[in-house]
């Protein structure tokens, strides 16, 4: 009974959009269009007619991987200093700072990037300030698209990892240390081991929405910016196909899918 909102919510906010978008990628065209429309499967048959969409998915879940794991490098030891070292206020700073990204609109972010990342922008006048013939731009490039998705995402596996270590028993480090063990086998076999739901929870909601995304890759990617995200908006926006926009879409659904169905024994065993 007291589910019902929740249930009813889900139902209302996804559910049925999923289930219209199912619908839609088994027609032949919009049925808000003026052209007759029939049920087909043809929009999945194109996917594996077309070299280029398979070829699209595998780049961008390399691009989600890439982007994971250098989150992880990256987030994983700012939440141990955040958890073992930093107290009080300036831990409270330091969150402010974290989460700040999300305090701003998505575009601004990139643009702001963008900025940055360009030649004749902040980068390539720091590094000209110190070697005179040296020119910096990373703009529309694939290092400008990770880069711009890091900073995204980076709160994410940040902040779950937090939770993960500060749910440890302070006294469990301690009787490790007394036994002479060295930093590097209490963190392997004990922080990273005790701490891992929490990195691979960070690591799932980075990797499902990278694998999709279409703004980073757009804007600050170029012409190296094509990914199955963007060819999904092209496909809503662009050329107005949406029912082939929608077979693409759920295609990245089933095989992001696929891909935690397969790493689940992993993840149940960092329970």
């Amino acid at each position: 009974m007291f589910l019902a909102p929740a249930y009813i919510w889900l139902t209302v906010a996804v559910f049925l959009p999923l289930s219209a978008m199912l619908f839609f990628s088994f027609l032949s065209a919009a049925p808000f269009t003026n052209a007759a429309w029939h049920l087909t499967g043809a929009n999945y048959a194109e996917f594996l007619a077309r070299a280029i969409y398979p070829d699209l998915l595998g780049r961008s879940l390399l691009l989600a991987a890439v982007v994971t794991a250098c989150c992880v490098l990256i987030g994983y030891p700012c939440a141990y200093v955040l958890a073992r070292h930093v107290k009080g206020r300036a831990r409270e700073a330091l969150f402010l700072l974290i989460i700040l990204p999300f305090w701003s609109n998505s575009l601004v972010r990139i643009f702001s990037w963008a900025i940055v990342l360009r030649g004749n922008g902040i980068i390539d006048h720091t590094v000209g300030a110190v070697f005179p013939f040296v020119s910096v731009n990373l703009m529309f490039s694939y290092t400008a698209v990770v880069i711009g998705l890091v900073h995204s995402y980076l709160p994410y596996v940040i902040l779950t990892s937090y939770l993960a270590l500060q749910a440890i028993d302070e006294s469990i480090l301690e009787a490790a240390r007394s036994l002479g063990a060295p930093f590097r086998t209490i963190l392997f076999r004990l922080l990273l081991p005790l701490s891992l739901p929490g990195l691979a929870a960070g690591a799932v909601l980075i990797f499902v929405p990278v694998a999709g995304s279409f703004m980073e890759p757009r804007i600050l990617g170029g012409k190296h910016g094509i990914f199955y995200g963007t060819l999904i908006e092209d496909q809503f926006v662009a050329t107005f196909n949406w029912p082939l926009g929608a077979a693409l879409s759920f295609i990245l659904l089933a095989v992001v899918l696929l891909i935690l169905a397969a790493a689940s024994p992993v993840l149940k065993r960092a329970r």
